[in-house]
């Protein structure tokens, strides 16, 4: 394929002609200049969950088709969050709601739709892992966002398998090296299915638990981190079924791969499997600090690690350990051996974080605090100096502020203010240099997602369905409120001047006709 070379071989001088005629044709016309596609969960390195779109939709009722510019139907359950590039959108979900019949039973699904009107393209269908229920929970599908670049589509799939896609799916024929689609999409013992245009066509693939010993936890779960020619890639390693033992204590629990091949290519080795206490859903950040750059990565054990980020390949048939050069626990004060006797103890536990560190403006914003199914009923919002070398945790810690019992959503920094939302359902306002708290709102439901701010306003879904829209400021302001078809676990997002929102069942493109 030729895809990637021909996209990228325009010149500079060609490249500026189409984007001055758009900016004088905005300007003539008085109308938004659209940012552009979200090609990964969270804005670019930095993961602060804010879009510079505009022109976005303040009321809309996807349910009665206020506002709707298409819907798609998803399964029957949805966890990740939607990205949008090339004229497309993908989002994982599972089989609830086959879209190929002969592909029947429980999945995991990742769905690409045309961007302008949600036609269906093509599918990923992963078959699940049948060890146990805590490997592959059932019905969860495929929990991890897309990472797109180029006519390339990163995913990791529900097996714990980090994926190489052709943005055009089987419709253009099979590209390789990779071949053995059909049988990858059959489940053990069943006969193999042929191919359609509608499937995925898969480039490489690499098998973190067969290659890695990982023992992944419930499901997989990574957003890809894409800098230059590497992936980086949270390995989601995490307890056995009793939920009281580390059945791979060795295994990494972030690697790096190479975009083009999937060779791996470095590794942590921290050796943090020991300390897990749930399993490691957080993904990794990049941010430039003190003249370096470093990828920021929250480990299964709850503490933030700074890594130097790679700046070559190394030589082929070696695996060189990612350089530490900073760490910082948020909770040095939690139970940190022998960890899993303090499983269901909801006073003392360790801390786990299952939402992305966020730089902005020179500083760290990370939530975590008890794990939500078995740990302590305490939650935080940190603000982290990110600077120094070695162990800065008794020095990086500008201020942190107590949120509900239990958090996994990750912050949204914008105008002076962070906002943070809990699984007790309220959203919280701070000021984000002071931790001054501002406001805070008592939704209706749980929120998983996280808070998304664009146009001016602060948008937020709950796990009953429910999304909210507050104006960005310093007092709350609730302009609008609506209940979707189903729950929400996905967080919203806008692209090219319009918004997302994927609840449980459906994938609903909202904006201006």
């Amino acid at each position: 394929m030729k895809k990637s070379a021909d996209r990228a071989g325009t010149g500079g001088r060609r490249a500026a002609f189409p984007l001055l005629t758009a900016l004088a044709m905005a300007a003539a016309w008085g109308r938004p200049l659209h940012a552009g596609d979200r090609p990964q969960m969270g804005a670019r390195f930095h993961r602060n969950m804010v879009s510079a779109e505009t022109g976005l939709p303040e009321r809309f009722d996807p349910v009665a088709g206020e506002g709707v510019l298409w819907q798609a139907d998803l399964g029957s359950e949805t966890h990740s969050t939607p990205v949008i590039a090339s004229g497309r959108v993908f989002i994982g979900t599972n089989n609830g709601r086959p879209r190929d019949p002969r592909r029947e039973g429980d999945r995991g699904v990742l769905m690409c739709f045309n961007e302008t009107d949600g036609a269906f393209r093509w599918q990923l269908v992963v078959p699940k892992i049948t060890t146990s229920r805590f490997w592959d929970w059932p019905r969860a599908g495929i929990c991890s966002p897309a990472t797109v670049e180029g006519d390339r589509v990163y995913i990791v799939s529900n097996r714990g398998e980090v994926m190489c896609l052709d943005i055009d799916g089987l419709a253009d024929g099979n590209d390789g090296p990779y071949r053995d689609e059909a049988r990858h999409a059959t489940p053990a013992g069943e006969p193999v299915l042929p191919l359609s245009p509608q499937d995925a066509d898969i480039l490489w693939l690499f098998d973190m638990i067969g290659e890695l010993g990982v023992r992944q936890h419930d499901s997989a779960h990574c957003s890809i981190l894409l800098d230059g020619p590497f992936l980086y890639v949270n390995t989601s390693n995490g307890v056995d079924d009793t939920h009281k033992r580390i059945d791979a204590p060795d295994a990494p629990s972030l690697i790096v791969l190479e975009k083009t091949t999937g060779r791996l290519v470095a590794r942590d080795v921290e050796r943090i499997g020991p300390r897990i206490f749930h399993s490691t859903w957080s993904s990794p950040m990049l941010a430039e600090v003190d003249g370096q750059r470093r990828i920021y990565f929250a480990g299964g054990d709850g503490v933030l690690y700074g890594f130097k980020a790679l700046r070559e390949p190394p030589p082929p048939g070696t695996v060189p350990p990612l350089e530490r050069v900073w760490r910082f626990d948020p909770d040095p004060t939690a139970p940190k051996e022998n960890v899993h006797q303090y499983n269901s103890n909801r006073r003392i536990s360790p801390t786990n974080i299952k939402s992305i560190p966020v730089f902005h403006d020179g500083r760290i914003y990370l939530t975590g605090g008890g794990d939500l199914w078995w740990g302590k009923n305490e939650s935080w919002l940190w603000c982290i100096d990110p600077r120094g070398t070695g162990d800065v945790t008794g020095t990086a810690l500008l201020w942190k502020r107590r949120l509900g019992n239990h958090t996994m959503a990750t912050p949204a920094v914008a105008d002076g203010m962070v906002f943070a939302a809990d699984c007790d359902g309220v959203l919280h306002c701070f000021d984000a240099v002071s931790g001054e708290p501002l406001w805070t709102f008592k939704a209706n439901g749980a929120f998983w997602a996280s808070p998304f701010i664009a146009d001016g306003r602060v948008y937020a879904a709950t796990r009953r369905g429910y999304v909210y829209v507050f104006a960005l400021a310093r007092e709350q302001r609730l302009l609008h409120s609506v209940k979707l078809d189903s729950p929400v676990s996905a967080t919203p997002v806008a692209a090219n001047g319009r918004l997302y929102l994927a609840s449980m069942r459906r994938l609903y493109a909202l904006g201006a006709r």
